[in-house]
């Protein structure tokens, strides 16, 4: 008698989901994935109104990250890299702020800026350098602390704090204290210095969509949300219902299944506001940053692309949570950006408000073990929310559940 053929359902098409069917399809287990919106991508995800390409949020990839090497062609997304610096804004005017020793454009800035010190710009040299060396078991097996208190531990003044620290980790973090995990801090800026932040040419969707059209045979439900999980049935919440032998659950499997210790992950928010404006202050491509002084709403910046001949898209990130209406925001942020930055706003394009853009976190690892994604008998989790909130960590927590179940399934264990 020939052996039953194994079926697995993957809840959730964002990164993760779709790393675990890549690798189920590559081991010929027959995988069906159900997503509850129109796309796949989860948080990742770009709208293209009338030419303009949209992100929800501004998000980049940092072509560091060991899994987007691993799992996409670079080539492929025609990818818009940004220089190893920033433009830092305070006051109405600007200076360049960067890595010297990675691009020219900032050994003059370097020597002649005045918002950060030449003694800071020396130790970021240094941590660079340091964490290069690195080895990411190091950094996540290090005792934790919050990002301040590491900055503040090797030496950084107030001024680069409030300069450069202060907004340019609160658009990564999406907290404007910097009290997220030394750990993730030092993933990131080694993943920052070894090499570039960067967006697809067609957005961030691209990534998503690289990754589903690797899957020849997998089955996908598009508009069909799961409602609940018993066992290994899942039922819908249009009612209908249907059983597999596993499942692999990519949002926060508290919410599917009833009888799990009740826990909820907490979510931070931002604010991405999309406007068509007159003038380009910032030529070179790099995001513009608020300086902490300000007590701005805006803390980052960058223009996307040419409207027209005259006009830019430009992309504005608030993180602070306000209780402003839509259009005293749009009020305020205008006249941040004509004030501090010298930005003449033409109008608003698009406001997004993602109230769920980053994992709130206490603790972070750098992936799971595959043992670690096993639930139950028969049901896995994965999802970047399980370990530190990034397009690297939903990869490989997607990898390491799409080949727990498919060692279950071959040899009965989980190597």
């Amino acid at each position: 008698m020939d052996k039953k053929e194994e079926s697995v359902a993957i809840i959730g098409a964002g990164l993760s989901g779709l790393v675990a069917a890549i690798n189920l399809e590559k081991a010929g287990i027959n995988t069906t994935v159900y997503e509850a919106t129109d796309r796949v991508g989860g948080r990742v995800k770009t709208d293209y109104i009338d030419g303009l390409t949209l992100d929800h949020g501004f998000q980049v990839m940092l072509t560091a990250y060991p899994a987007t090497r691993k799992y996409l062609d670079y080539s492929l997304l025609q990818l818009k890299q940004f220089l190893p610096g920033a433009v830092l804004f305070q006051g109405g005017k600007s200076e360049l702020f960067g890595d010297p020793l990675r691009n020219s454009n900032f050994f003059l800035p370097g020597i002649l800026g005045k918002q950060v010190s030449f003694s800071d710009k020396l130790k970021l040299l240094k941590l660079s350098n340091q964490l290069k060396k690195k080895s990411l078991d190091d950094i996540f097996n290090k005792q934790e602390s919050t990002t301040l208190d590491y900055l503040q531990q090797h030496g950084f003044s107030n001024e680069v704090l409030k300069a450069f620290f202060y907004p340019f980790f609160s658009g990564i973090f999406l907290e404007d204290e910097l009290r997220s995990s030394s750990r993730k801090f030092e993933f990131v800026y080694k993943m920052f210095s070894e090499g570039l932040a960067a967006i697809p040419e067609k957005g961030i969707q691209a990534i998503p969509n690289q990754l589903y059209g690797q899957l020849k045979e997998t089955h996908f439900h598009f508009n069909e949300p799961v409602e609940k999980i018993e066992n290994q049935k899942l039922t819908l919440k249009n009612g209908q219902s249907a059983t597999y032998d596993y499942m692999i659950i990519t949002p926060d499997a508290g919410q599917l299944i009833s009888n799990l210790p009740d826990h909820q992950t907490a979510w931070r928010s931002v604010t991405n506001l999309y406007f068509s404006v007159k003038n380009k202050v910032i030529t070179k491509k790099l995001i513009g940053l608020i300086h902490n002084k300000e007590k701005a709403l805006v803390n980052n910046l960058h223009y996307c692309q040419a409207i027209n001949q005259n006009d830019y898209l430009l992309s504005v990130s608030v993180v602070k949570s306000v209780s402003l209406s839509n259009k005293e925001l749009i009020h305020q942020v205008t006249k941040e950006l004509k004030d501090i930055a010298g930005i003449e706003v033409n109008e608003l394009i698009k406001k997004y408000v993602i109230k769920k853009a980053l994992p709130e976190m206490q603790q972070i690892n750098y992936s799971l073990r595959k043992t670690e994604t096993q639930l139950k008998e028969r049901i896995f989790m994965a999802g970047d929310y399980l370990s530190n909130g990034s397009l690297n960590a939903a990869m490989l927590n997607g990898e390491a559940a799409g080949q727990a179940v498919s060692e279950k399934i071959k040899n009965g264990i989980i190597n």
